[in-house]
């Protein structure tokens, strides 16, 4: 134990004590191999609870006891009456309690004395939770304590509001309890539901705001601390987003109509359904993935019939209904134009960040000037530094972008052990920025080079951009949902990492790549470029491949439809 000293012990006592334990340990088998021999031969009397007490008194921790013990309890509620039978429950909560005594953080004795409540017919329930509370009172950190009291007041009906209190006392107590905060996140949304929220809603603005204060009070008191930090993470988070078709594009040259959505979809029979309005009469299609692969996906698309893209028409209506999702989106193709779309726009829809009040952004303002002061005293604290980083993105991102990109750089030397994921979070962020400044500038161009990016994300986003540049970053392969971007026709991708290129494969629109100074080893990695049916540019200088004997005959052999490859 933390603390104590060791005494040091004579060879005789040793020996005493190791005696002692190979009794115990003879015992303890024994026991064991009875309780089994028993349980085979479907002897499951009171003799194999008083066996596998002695057994769990001492180790509470052995699962396949319980189960013995859930056995025999099962027989016996047959051949008692209820007056004993209410004896035997009394004596078994008694001795799941002496259990619990040696060992608190038990599984098998908070699961088992579940499954015995869960049975009786009116248990004590208040009792119950006076056990939480004494067990808590202990060590207000038991988790398994707190995952017990949950099944308790659900079971209890124990009103929200009682509970929230219970964790204001604890908290109140000793801020570093994260079993508390997260309670309270659990609590929360449901003493105030939002309308199509969900369960993991956010909350109302007046109680957001006390939140917001009771957690800062946590973090000042003691900064070094965690769990406040996280649920200070929650609170700035939000819900996840309605479900809704964000874009919807028709391709009248490839006949084909892409869509994307909110969250990854699996459409097919027996999961998601996708209805195709065409001029307002159903029309029957078959959807795909833009990588052909059957899994949840944000883009699917399909192939259009010649008649519903008939030129002779002033226009053409097309309209997918997402029945599951509630959702539905139209856009229009117009005689004469080769494409036609229809898409949310990111800063309207507060895809990246939530819309802020008055009041809110005022406090989150003032809660950003005292972590920056709280930094000032406590320089190392990567919790205030990525607080910092957070509230900057809640308040600004764009305004923010470069003090947030400083402090990246100070958290990565402060936290050097997450440094990967801490590179991943900033890039999702550049990301983010990018395509804001892009919506702004109402233009289809991407411009993502120079920005040290070590992961693609949002790329569902990018459904309409025509040129995207990824040069001079950390990439080391384009992933497979690059293929969502069904407009690109220019892909710049030069002096990366680059091993792999899974990711670029079946773009029907894609004309020029660059990929100068990567790391493609063989030939074969370019193969999924044949998808790729207008590609007729290949910049492939500073490559190993370049180097091999006979590399641009094996290059022009492997894509026959390349004008030029460049090595």
């Amino acid at each position: 134990m933390h603390g104590r000293l060791k005494v040091k012990t004579s060879e005789e006592q040793a020996k005493a004590k190791r005696l002692e334990r190979e009794q115990k340990l003879k015992l303890y088998q024994s026991a064991t191999q009875t309780v089994f021999q028993k349980r085979q031969a479907g002897e499951l009397d009171e003799s194999v609870l008083e066996l596998t007490s002695q057994i769990l008194g001492a180790n509470p921790d052995f699962a396949t006891l319980w189960n013995c013990r859930r056995e025999v309890l099962q027989q016996l509620e047959a051949q008692k009456s209820p007056e004993e039978l209410a004896a035997l429950v009394k004596t078994e909560l008694g001795f799941l309690e002496s259990c619990l005594r040696v060992n608190p953080k038990s599984y098998g004795t908070w699961h088992h004395r579940c499954w015995l409540l869960s049975r009786l017919p009116e248990p004590n329930w208040a009792r119950e939770l006076e056990l939480c509370a004494r067990f808590l009172e202990v060590d207000e950190r038991n988790f398994h304590c707190w995952d017990y009291r949950r099944f308790v007041a659900t079971q209890a009906a124990v009103p929200p509001a009682e509970e929230l209190a219970f964790t204001d006392s604890l908290i109140t107590r000793n801020f570093s309890n994260y079993s508390s905060w997260h309670y309270r996140s659990c609590l929360l949304p449901q003493l105030h539901p939002q309308p199509d929220s969900g369960s993991q809603g956010r909350l109302p603005e007046d109680v957001l705001l006390k939140e917001l204060e009771l957690v800062q009070n946590a973090f000042f008191t003691d900064p070094n601390d965690q769990s406040a930090w996280f649920y200070h993470r929650w609170l700035l988070g939000r819900a996840d987003p309605q479900d809704a078709l964000r874009c919807l594009h028709v391709s009248r040259d490839e006949a084909c109509l892409t869509v994307s959505f909110s969250r990854p979809i699996l459409v097919g029979s027996g999961t998601e359904t996708l209805l195709l309005m065409v001029d307002e009469s159903p029309l029957a299609v078959e959807w795909r993935t833009p990588d052909g692969r059957t899994r949840p996906s944000h883009v699917w698309l399909c192939d259009l019939p010649a008649a519903s893209l008939n030129d002779q028409l002033p226009q053409h209506t097309f309209r997918v209904i997402w029945t599951a999702g509630d959702a539905q989106k139209e856009c229009v193709l117009l005689k004469g134009r080769q494409e036609g779309w229809c898409r949310d726009s990111a800063t309207d829809e507060q895809l990246f960040r939530c819309e802020l009040s008055v009041e809110k952004s005022t406090v989150l303002q003032s809660e950003l000037e005292s972590c920056k002061e709280l930094q000032e005293l406590e320089p190392e604290n990567k919790w205030c530094l990525l607080t910092i980083i957070l509230l900057m993105r809640a308040l600004d991102p764009l305004l923010y972008e470069k003090e947030t990109l400083q402090y990246f750089q100070t958290l990565k030397a402060v936290d050097p052990m997450r440094a990967a994921y801490l590179d991943d979070l900033r890039s999702k962020f550049l990301v983010e920025n990018s395509v804001l400044k892009m919506e702004y500038a109402e233009v289809r161009v991407l411009h993502l080079g120079h920005k040290d990016l070590t992961v693609l994300c949002h790329l569902e986003q990018l459904l309409l951009v025509t040129h995207l540049d990824l040069s001079h970053n950390r990439l080391r392969a384009l992933p497979p949902a690059l293929a969502a971007l069904r407009c690109l026709e220019v892909l710049q991708a030069n002096d990366n990492t680059i091993e792999s290129l899974d990711g670029v494969a079946n773009l029907p629109r894609l004309r020029e790549l660059s990929l100068c100074n990567n790391r493609l080893q063989q030939p074969t990695v370019l193969q999924p470029l044949v998808s790729c049916p207008k590609l007729v540019l290949l910049h492939l200088q500073g490559n190993p491949l370049c180097q091999a004997v006979g590399a641009s005959e094996h290059l022009a052999e492997l894509l026959p439809s390349i004008n030029s490859i460049l090595t």
